[in-house]
């Protein structure tokens, strides 16, 4: 990571930082889940920094990028990815975009909203359920409420009792996944859980207006993925150029689960792009 740098840029009114591992090669912006920041995805930067300039945006509410009171839906945060997209010059090629639960969110709505930034797309497990299968708002609330409880109990905790923490809930996570999620968890603004339970899109409107190359991955909702296989085939039937990859063995964090798997699925599909 010594020749990575980070930097800082205003989009859609705030400043958002990022990480990039640099080099002139295609660009590949990623964009991490609730809780987590850019650094979340090191490992993946690593395997593809050889081919690709990547870069790792922390969003609002995350990592050292500002935290506004509001603004948290998938289309705010897509205004801020489109705005660091911009404000980068990532236009010549255009940017693949990768995304981790509401970062695929992220990246889908981005995607949808400004096709002419993207040259194609990658959502790891989004948070697109059945209709059957969404919970109220005030489930949804109750649930944001137990999930901030549990981050305020980690934030009083140090670093490495956190690292700790993650190495006994994820045994099957390798050791460079458990020192970012520490520093997220610590770094973290709360406010992000004052508006997660807002009103949002339905994502099947999101994903009709997708018209890149797009893959779907999915894992098994068994071990907590959150696409049944029912939402990966209506959103093939939805999108113009998608495909699914389902790997088994993975809950909702797919690429942290089974690793070599996810980037067989993603290195096939971004050479198909090619």
């Amino acid at each position: 990571m010594s020749k990575w740098f980070s930097g800082d840029v205003v989009a859609n009114g705030i400043r958002i930082h990022y990480w990039r591992t640099g080099g002139d090669r295609p660009p590949v912006v990623l964009s991490h889940g609730i809780t987590d920041n850019g650094l979340c995805w090191t490992r993946l930067a690593r395997a593809l920094e050889d081919v690709y300039d990547v870069i790792m945006p922390d969003a609002r509410g995350h990592g050292f990028s500002d935290a506004p009171d509001e603004g948290y839906s998938p289309e705010d945060q897509a205004a801020d990815l489109a705005g660091l997209i911009q404000a980068l010059g990532l236009k010549k090629p255009r940017p693949v975009l990768i995304g981790h639960s509401m970062g695929a969110a992220t990246t889908a709505a981005t995607a949808a909203d400004y096709p002419e930034l993207v040259r194609c797309a990658i959502l790891e497990d989004p948070p697109w359920m059945a209709d059957a299968l969404a919970v109220s708002p005030q489930e949804q609330a109750a649930w944001a409420e137990e999930w901030r409880a549990d981050l305020v109990e980690r934030k009083s905790q140090t670093r490495e009792e956190i690292i700790a923490f993650c190495r006994a809930q994820q045994p099957t996570w390798a050791e460079v996944e458990c020192g970012p999620w520490a520093d997220s968890k610590l770094q973290l603004n709360l406010i992000v859980f004052e508006a997660s339970h807002a009103p949002h899109t339905p994502w099947q409107d999101i994903a009709r207006k997708i018209t890149c190359p797009a893959l779907l991955i999915t894992g098994d909702p068994e071990l907590g993925a959150i696409v049944p296989p029912e939402i990966a085939r209506e959103a093939a039937g939805l999108w113009r150029s998608g495909e699914v990859a389902h790997i088994s063995g993975a809950g909702h964090n797919i690429r942290r689960e089974q690793f070599d798997r996810y980037m067989e699925a993603v290195t096939a599909f971004l050479g198909e792009g090619e």
